[in-house]
């Protein structure tokens, strides 16, 4: 009897772990009306992923916000750090010390995902694009993405930048309400730079009936995701595909959501508002695609640890911090939602290496510094 019991106790949370994990689809997706963001169909849409380039709609939303303020205008020459320069594919191939506007920045990011053109855009809001990082995230979570953290303007591969279909169509729908002045240029086929006519990527967006536009995404973690919003006959629908296996797949799911929606097929009376789904638990973020390597995680010191952390100190009222804790023999870095105005100290909380929340994060810290080699860093 004693040893039916121990082979019950191993097998039983084996079981239970293989069952959680089955119970995500292979993919991600939500619909909302932009009308008043009810959703009208999900899957997964409260489930961590990676977001690859769908970052860039984020580092838009904080371009957008600072045009709006007069912080910047369109017309502003921004110039092409070492850093910007250095940038893997997709680029518009700046070089050090290269010119270019904020609007053609812009149009970059839009049209060609270019890398690039983001980290120019970020290091002149952010000063570094670290920092950049830290108001991505205080913003993201200032509109209710609270499932979503940003490690860069680019959407390159990281760890701990994580995010949800629902938090990615919260973000688009926020983008559409917020700055109708800008969020036209979503809607943009090519884009001229220095005599060169580029042609977008997103063929969504070029071939949908009433496609308004928005943004494509691709790492290896990640898979093929996609955010599109469509207005036909004044139905205006947001989109978000995480997790297509090719490029084709995420067109078509997406292309299948919206005649889905436009056809009225989904729930007439949805009871799911965008702003109030259930987002407690998000879990960890799928490696999607078996190319390249698993995304790496930068924070290799307790100097950098402290430096991390002293930025989002000073980002906002809500904040991260980054706590360390020997398990076994494996250190791990567990990242706590606080708040500074609370009087009480919060409690540490230590979870399952297997689940990744809003609340807590959990990163395996690495013995040594992340060699990327041979890693798929296209952006598409």
């Amino acid at each position: 009897m004693n040893t039916v019991k121990s082979i019950l106790l191993i097998f039983i949370p084996l079981w239970l772990i293989l069952i959680s994990e089955s119970s995500y689809g292979r993919h991600a997706e939500i619909i909302i009306d932009a009308e008043n963001g009810s959703v009208l169909h999900e899957l997964n849409a409260t489930h961590s992923w990676f977001p690859a380039s769908l970052t860039k709609v984020m580092t838009l939303y904080v371009a957008f916000d600072a045009l709006k303020k007069e912080e910047i205008h369109l017309h502003d020459v921004l110039r092409a750090s070492t850093r910007a320069a250095h940038q893997p594919q997709s680029k518009l191939g700046l070089r050090l010390g290269d010119e270019i506007t904020v609007r053609d920045a812009i149009l970059a990011l839009i049209t060609r995902s270019a890398n690039d053109a983001a980290v120019v855009l970020a290091e002149h809001l952010g000063g570094t694009e670290e920092s950049f990082a830290v108001k991505m995230t205080t913003k993201a979570h200032e509109l209710g993405m609270v499932d979503t953290h940003f490690m860069n303007a680019t959407g390159l591969p990281h760890q701990w930048q994580v995010t949800t279909s629902r938090d990615m169509a919260l973000l688009a729908w926020k983008t559409h309400q917020n700055f109708p002045n800008y969020y036209p240029y979503f809607s943009a086929h090519t884009f001229n730079y220095k005599g060169r006519e580029l042609r977008g990527i997103n063929k969504f967006t070029a071939n949908y009936p009433g496609a308004e536009g928005m943004k494509t995404g691709f790492t290896c973690g990640s898979g093929y995701n996609l955010i599109s919003v469509a207005n036909q006959n004044g139905k205006r629908l947001i989109g978000v595909i995480l997790g297509g296996m090719t490029s084709a797949e995420r067109y078509q799911l997406m292309t299948t959501m919206m005649n889905n929606g436009f056809a009225n097929n989904f729930n007439p009376n949805p009871v799911k508002n965008i702003n109030t789904m259930t987002t407690n638990f998000a879990g960890t973020p799928p490696y999607q695609l078996g190319c390249g390597n698993k995304a790496p995680i930068t924070f290799d010191s307790s100097n950098e640890e402290k430096k991390y952390n002293h930025r989002i100190r000073h980002s906002g009222k809500h904040h991260h911090t980054i706590k360390t804790k020997t398990i076994g023999k494996s250190n791990y870095y567990i990242a706590k939602k606080q708040s500074i105005s609370s009087k009480n100290s919060p409690k540490k909380t230590y979870v399952n290496k297997n689940k990744l929340t809003s609340k807590t994060l959990l990163i395996k810290k690495h013995p040594t510094k992340s060699k990327i080699k041979n890693t798929h860093y296209h952006q598409s």
